[in-house]
């Protein structure tokens, strides 16, 4: 049979740049392996198949696959996905504003969306809080992984550690975007320094005087050499924010580039609201739609 599908460029508002994403609808009827093997097929960091919601008044149900492995939650194709079903359901004309409500393995998110003048943008409260984990990745282990030196390893009171909010990752801080653009993995090391699979590897140079922090995420074990944008480790890196910066009560926003390195610059939003601890984790992002198909399956 014939299934729809579309690719989307996302935490961008220009195509051909941002982190892409398969979506693939009429998914009734595949199975896990299925899936798994369409996922590798489109060989992208995140493959979502859309499925019938299981509450009446939810948008859809959603399975999220990596080239490896089928994962609970991810923050691009949450947001592509809320976009494309919003553009469905409500078409292209003028301004318009309402709320995708999606069914994940992780739970229920609700996703504001708003489209105007053939842009979009998303946004969500994390359904999960960011937690820490141990032990933290050791110094010089990671440093050997991302081929770096222990020295670049830190900076101010930033040091490596391992923080959940539906996906697990670690944090590992380097001293300036130099450093971050010199990385180069290590693969048996990695797999000893980062067991998660994941290293989010970040520095407080930009390159816009407009954002915060710059980050690349590699997870080679997943099928993911390294990725564009991701939602879920910026969500996870909430609970490191706080851990370091230890921020002020109320509201935060943090812009975090990423993929630029890749010569896919990608833009996610954080947002987090603090009240004695950590209260609301939000986190948002444009997309584009840049190609829609069939597969013949």
């Amino acid at each position: 049979m014939s299934r729809r599908y579309y690719v989307l460029d996302v935490f961008t508002d220009e195509a051909l740049s941002g982190n892409p994403l398969a979506v693939v609808l009429d998914a009734e009827g595949l199975d896990t392996e299925r899936m798994q093997a369409i996922a590798k097929e489109f060989n992208l960091s995140e493959t979502v198949f859309v499925l019938p919601a299981e509450g009446p008044a939810h948008t859809a149900k959603l399975r999220i696959f990596t080239p490896g492995r089928e994962i609970p939650f991810a923050g691009h194709p949450t947001v592509g996905t809320g976009i494309l079903m919003a553009r469905q359901s409500w078409g292209e004309s003028g301004e318009i504003e309402g709320i995708v409500t999606l069914e994940e393995e992780i739970g229920l998110i609700r996703l504001g969306v708003v489209l105007r003048d053939g842009h979009a943008f998303a946004e969500f409260d994390v359904p999960a809080k960011p937690a820490a984990l141990e032990p933290a990745p050791d110094r010089e282990l990671a440093a050997a992984a991302l081929g770096l030196f222990p020295s670049e390893i830190g900076f101010e009171n930033h040091k490596p550690s391992r923080f959940e909010a539906g996906n697990a990752f670690a944090f590992v801080p380097v001293r300036n975007f130099e450093v971050l653009r010199r990385i180069k993995i290590e693969r048996r090391t990695f797999d000893k320094a980062f067991p998660d699979g994941a290293a989010y590897v970040y520095c407080r140079e930009t390159m816009s005087t407009g954002n915060d922090f710059h980050a690349r995420m590699f997870a080679p074990a997943m099928g993911v050499a390294e990725d564009p944008a991701t939602g879920s480790a910026a969500a996870a890196f909430a609970g490191v924010i706080m851990k370091f910066d230890q921020p002020t009560g109320g509201h935060h926003r943090y812009r975090i580039e990423q993929g630029h390195i890749m010569g896919r610059p990608s833009l996610v939003e954080l947002e987090i609201e603090v009240d004695g601890g950590l209260d609301t984790v939000r986190i948002g992002g444009a997309a584009v739609i840049v190609a829609e198909g069939s597969l013949l399956l």
